[in-house]
């Protein structure tokens, strides 16, 4: 499942703050990114289509049905699928060699290998 970064900052408001009404959704978006309230109505029906939120009264309480957790999984499954044919060595290696990492940093991603391989 692939999200559209308009429906992203929607869920995104979710996530951070909680059920919210679709006037209160609205009201922090156009804050954050000038969206007009029909703009945010749109993009919350169409997350609403897509099983991505529940919408119920009274006031069109919104809930997110989708976890971040959930989402970051897919869209570094997709990732890993579509850009490394698979292969997450090639992902953390493409990651790692674009971004500076202190030595803190490295050590760190060196437990977690470690403790990834004491579980298989």
């Amino acid at each position: 499942m692939r999200i559209a970064e308009s429906e992203r900052r929607v869920l995104r408001v979710l996530w951070e703050r909680g059920p919210l009404t679709a006037k209160e959704i609205a009201e922090q978006l156009m804050q954050e990114l000038g969206w007009k309230k029909a703009t945010t109505y749109t993009m919350l029906n169409r997350c609403a289509e897509k099983g991505y939120l529940r919408r119920e009264e009274p006031n069109f309480l919104c809930t997110a049905l989708l976890t971040k957790e959930t989402v970051s999984q897919q869209e570094t499954d997709y990732l890993l699928e579509n850009d490394f044919n698979g292969s997450a060595d090639l992902l953390v290696a493409s990651l790692v060699s674009r971004k500076k990492l202190t030595v803190g940093q490295l050590r760190e991603l060196q437990t977690l290998l470690e403790q990834m391989e004491e579980k298989k």
